[in-house]
């Protein structure tokens, strides 16, 4: 399982935060949510993107700068006097320029209200920090309420042509690319899992793969036939030597030998899905998670307990959008009704 260093040595792995932007406070929350909370490398870059666009709202709401674009705007100098003088309303308001200024869908407001909840949680409960906060006022703030979509997926049809037209490619990578579509339409994993696959992760005698998943969760995915025949006629072919002391475990790899990266398998399930006949605006890497998911339930007849284990949800209330009903299941439904024949 993955472990993260204690701070300072976490922002040397996570890329693209610099703690010399940030005032201390947030870089102890920063710390904090990855040796406490045990967070991800991704939910703390989020976490630290959030708070930085937050603060910089503040400061120009609180006239401490005449600079109006954000990437302007330095958080450095903002004192912990500053956050508590924060207020229920500063929030709503940078709530509503996320909505207005910015057009944020809910989802992406959601995500930020959660991540303010829980800095000024934080801080509220620092009681003999310098960093203290008497008053959160986060603690009555609301979660903007989400459009309930149906996920976007892939009918059978359509998935097993993506299988056909990226199984029959004629290119030196088709059995790299057949193993990842055959790995995300058949398992459900997340872009991010599928990238870290490392070949001891994989237990051939059991056919079953650990992978590492949101909040670094470690869970078990079992592999059917398809997957296990994917992955070894792609390590097969898959290059012995050339690779870097830190590829040198990945499952996949890239044309330079290096493990793979999520732009370049995003690259791949476009390409496939132009192939295809499909439309690639419409689906990407995490659709075919949803395709896999809605499969796996409207064939299978998965208990959606085992799906909720088997996707890595928090919540069963995130498994719920998959037991959501097709205009067949809806007919079928009527047609069996015992007084349909009267």
């Amino acid at each position: 399982m993955l472990k993260i260093p204690l701070f300072p040595t976490i922002f040397g792995i996570i890329k693209m935060i610099n703690p010399e932007n940030n005032p201390d406070y947030v870089n102890a929350f920063l710390d904090y949510s990855a040796t406490i909370l045990n967070k991800s490398p991704n939910s703390i870059r989020e976490y630290n993107y959030d708070i930085s666009m937050f603060l910089k709202f503040i400061k120009i709401r609180f006239k401490l700068t005449k600079e109006t674009d954000f990437s302007k705007i330095i958080i450095k100098d903002i004192s912990i006097g500053t956050i508590r003088k924060i207020q229920l309303d500063d929030i709503h308001a940078f709530i509503g320029y996320l909505a207005r200024e910015q057009g944020s869908k809910a989802a992406t407001r959601a995500r930020k209200v959660s991540t303010i909840r829980i800095f000024f949680k934080y801080l509220n409960q620092k009681a003999d920090s310098a960093y203290a906060i008497k008053t959160n006022p986060a603690q009555n703030l609301e979660t903007p309420k989400l459009d309930k979509r149906q996920p976007k997926y892939l009918n059978l049809d359509d998935s097993r042509k993506l299988l056909q037209i990226t199984d029959n490619a004629d290119n030196r990578n088709h059995q790299r690319d057949y193993a990842i579509i055959t790995l995300l339409l058949n398992c459900g994993m997340r872009l991010s899992e599928l990238v870290e696959i490392n070949i001891n992760d994989i237990d051939f005698s059991e056919n079953k793969l650990t992978v590492i998943g949101k909040g670094n969760k470690e869970r078990t995915i079992y592999l059917n036939q398809a997957c296990i025949k994917a992955i070894n006629e792609y390590l097969a072919v898959r290059p012995k030597t050339g690779t870097s002391t830190s590829s040198q475990k990945a499952l996949f790899l890239s044309e330079r030998k290096e493990r793979i990266s999520r732009r370049t398998v995003q690259h791949i399930v476009y390409t496939k899905l132009s192939a295809a006949g499909l439309d690639p605006s419409k689906y990407s890497v995490h659709k075919l998670r949803h395709t896999a998911a809605t499969l796996m339930y409207q064939y299978g007849h998965v208990d959606i307990r085992a799906l909720q284990e088997l996707l890595g949800h928090e919540s069963i209330s995130t498994t719920e959008i998959y037991t959501h009903v097709d205009n067949s299941q809806v007919r079928d439904a009527v047609e069996s009704n015992p007084l349909a024949g009267l």
